[in-house]
């Protein structure tokens, strides 16, 4: 497809339903679009700390199909929260706390599920003009002024290759702003799962630690990039360095921290869990999976590691299924670090005693070199224009 058909392929489907007008909140809406991946805890620090800077963020979340629920069920992890909030009250608390999250209304182009489940059929699914009009119909549909895509490579991600992901960044891209959406992506590595926590209130768990500082260091770092250009594209900033720096300084004098907790109690949720991780669901049995030899961690499948998660009831296999909030892994060690026998590969956070099957998929999906290896870079690109 061209992109003149590409770009009208997009407004046809953002036309066949619901648009959201979200002209009622203050300043420019920016919103952050990830293909998605393992352990992919982003949305969750990245709301409050863009917010924290005055960046109003009105986002839109699914529920997740897969190794771990979507961004809604994760902040459900959190006694009371919701997002069953009216189109006014949305409103409302983005103007007046500079962030909310609201659930996918069901009248979101309805053209893209037709052709989805037609795509499903044909064996398209994996065609780029295809996807990246898919995915922008609905950030176009949602209302965001400019739009921060974070596109995943490696073997957690979609787009396993990193030339496919460049392709189809590059053409998200190019969609966004032919219909005049401000739109860049940056391309990371979702080779291994991203930060330590796969699982729903591990995950928030993490996102709290993140936000205070502690957090995972790739985590906290991709955080700051793709906030970085969400405050530059918001105009907040007159440069990438001048956004990251004000980012830095909200972690540090603690407003991104207090921020969350604001956020999370005007829907609903239990703030103090911001101050008490503990009040998140707690798994019943936890125990440290060791390592079988010495050596350095070579690779880390992320979607095998994800399909270990699952099967501990962290993630969907179907639309029906229960998630369990409380269960999941923590990773002790990520790609590159040095292990010794009997040290903690990955804490296991479960609510049923028998996990033989997850332990087996866990060692399947951690491999351990004698050879020092290079951890992968967390970022191989990014698409402006």
């Amino acid at each position: 497809m061209t992109e003149r058909e590409r770009a009208d392929l997009t407004m046809a489907m953002v036309e066949s339903g619901d648009q959201i007008d979200l002209s009622d909140i203050e300043g420019i809406k920016v919103d952050k679009h990830s293909t998605g991946g393992v352990g992919d805890t982003t949305t969750l620090v990245l709301a409050p700390l863009v917010a924290a800077v005055g960046v109003p963020v009105a986002k839109m979340s699914g529920r997740g199909l897969g190794h771990t629920g979507g961004t809604i069920d994760k902040l459900e992890s959190v006694s009371g929260f919701h997002v069953e909030i009216d189109k006014q009250q949305f409103i409302d608390l983005v103007n007046k706390n500079k962030v909310a999250v609201i659930g996918q209304t069901g009248n979101l182009t309805p053209a893209d599920k037709k052709l989805y489940a037609l795509r499903d059929v044909t064996a398209t699914v994996n065609s780029i003009p295809l996807i990246a009009s898919s995915i922008m119909s609905k950030k176009i549909a949602a209302g965001a002024d400019a739009i921060v895509l974070d596109v995943k490579t490696g073997a957690g991600a979609f787009m396993k290759d990193l030339d496919d992901a460049k392709e189809l960044a590059q053409a998200m891209v190019n969609i966004g702003n032919n219909v005049g959406r401000q739109t860049m992506a940056v391309i990371s590595d979702m080779s291994q799962p991203l930060g330590f926590a796969i699982g729903n209130a591990l995950e928030v768990k993490e996102a709290i630690d993140t936000l205070k500082g502690h957090g995972p260091k790739d985590l906290e770092e991709l955080c700051l990039i793709l906030g970085s250009h969400m405050v530059y594209l918001a105009k907040k900033a007159n440069s990438l360095e001048e956004a990251r720096h004000m980012l830095e300084g909200v972690i540090q004098n603690g407003k991104a921290l207090e921020t969350l907790k604001v956020f999370l109690s005007a829907q609903g949720g239990d703030g103090s869990v911001v101050d008490d991780p503990s009040k998140l669901p707690q798994a019943k049995y936890v125990l440290d999976l060791e390592a079988k030899e010495d050596g350095y961690v070579a690779e880390i499948v992320a979607d095998s590691i994800g399909t270990a998660a699952m099967l501990l009831g962290a993630g969907r296999a179907t639309k029906e299924s229960e998630i369990d909030l409380a269960v999941g892994l923590v990773l002790k060690k990520k790609i590159g670090d040095e292990v010794k026998k009997g040290e903690a590969l990955v804490t296991i956070y479960s609510n049923q005693e028998n996990i033989e099957e997850v332990k087996e998929k866990i060692y399947e999906s951690v491999k351990i070199s004698s050879e020092k290896v290079e951890a992968p870079p967390l970022v191989y690109d990014k698409i402006s224009h």
